[in-house]
């Protein structure tokens, strides 16, 4: 790919259009707002999203691996509890997610049964 822009590059006219002059960079930057930009943005939305509508009872993971559901609620700090009688305060950004290993595991018994 670089060697095509070098390329592209060299032999352009010295007295080349502004458009032909700067069609690497835009094409540069079309590329790199498709494979970057844009997926990170929409993963940005959906973890933002995820991170409204939890709701107290919710199992969560935290960025430290911390698992545990959610006993109660304030604007930006959720409390978990990790172990009966242990309670954490964590800030609302530190969960990367829902935790859903509990559930399968509960499943995978349920039908061993």
């Amino acid at each position: 790919m670089t060697q095509y822009l070098l390329g592209m590059a060299q032999q352009a006219p010295a007295g080349g259009s502004a458009l032909t002059t700067f069609m690497p960079l835009i094409l540069i930057f079309g590329v790199f707002w498709l494979l970057v930009i844009r997926p990170q943005s929409k993963k940005a939305k959906q973890h933002q999203q995820m991170l409204t509508e939890l709701k107290k009872g919710d199992d969560v993971v935290t960025q430290g691996g911390i698992i545990g559901k959610i006993a109660g609620i304030k604007d930006n700090e959720l409390t978990l509890q990790v172990q009966e009688g242990v309670r954490l305060r964590v800030t609302r950004a530190s969960v990367t997610g829902r935790y859903t290993g509990a559930e399968a595991a509960a499943k995978t018994d349920a039908k061993a049964s």
